[in-house]
């Protein structure tokens, strides 16, 4: 169980920017003193689900990587969110993932009464076509499903993020203060010579 908890510590060390990567990107400069609240960059049980929230539709709803986690940054300084976390959690949203993503926006849209045509999605997709291509077929009538998928799946996502980072929170605190309390109780014995 440490083996796994060590692997994904290393691993979410790895792919969230530090505090001084983010506070030096040029989008985020005019925000310099309010980004550099210490509230943001601690990790307390309201500022985490939060964070989560905030990178996953952030993540999901804006499909462009550069960003994803400036625009998370952003949504974090109202929410009270966790930058870092919310930093992380942006990148759900890959290349592994996008099509899917955008496959189930464009099917949700279509729910909703707008229309684009996914064959013309899969066609674009499968033959590689030029950023102009997407373009013009996205300022048909494919963008109001597309952004209304986007904007309901990415609300989804981010809420039940949310609920799972909370019980997971709560999970992991109470984890936390029985090994707490099992120690203590061990120790205690152990010097009073009750064993």
């Amino acid at each position: 169980m440490a083996e796994r908890a060590s692997f994904f510590s290393r691993l979410a060390a790895k792919a969230t920017p530090t505090r001084e990567e983010v506070l030096e990107s040029r989008w985020l400069k005019p925000f310099g003193q309010r980004i550099r609240h210490s509230e943001l960059w601690r990790f307390t049980r309201r500022s985490v689900p939060r964070g989560v929230f905030a990178g996953l539709f952030i993540g999901i709803f804006l499909m462009i990587p550069g960003l994803q986690i400036v625009g998370a940054a952003f949504l974090s300084m109202p929410l009270r969110a966790n930058v870092p976390i919310a930093a992380a959690m942006t990148f759900l949203s890959n290349p592994a993932t996008t099509p899917f993503f955008l496959g189930a926006s464009i099917l949700v849209g279509n729910k909703l009464g707008f229309h684009a045509d996914l064959a013309t999605f899969s066609a674009l997709y499968d033959r590689g076509a030029p950023f102009g291509d997407w373009m013009s077929w996205l300022l048909s009538d494919a963008a109001p499903a597309v952004i209304s998928g986007l904007f309901i799946i990415a609300l989804a996502c981010a809420l039940v993020g949310y609920g799972v980072s909370i019980v997971v929170w709560r999970w992991w605190v109470h984890r936390k203060w029985r090994r707490r309390t099992r120690h203590h109780l061990l120790h205690h014995r152990f010097s009073s010579g009750d064993l």
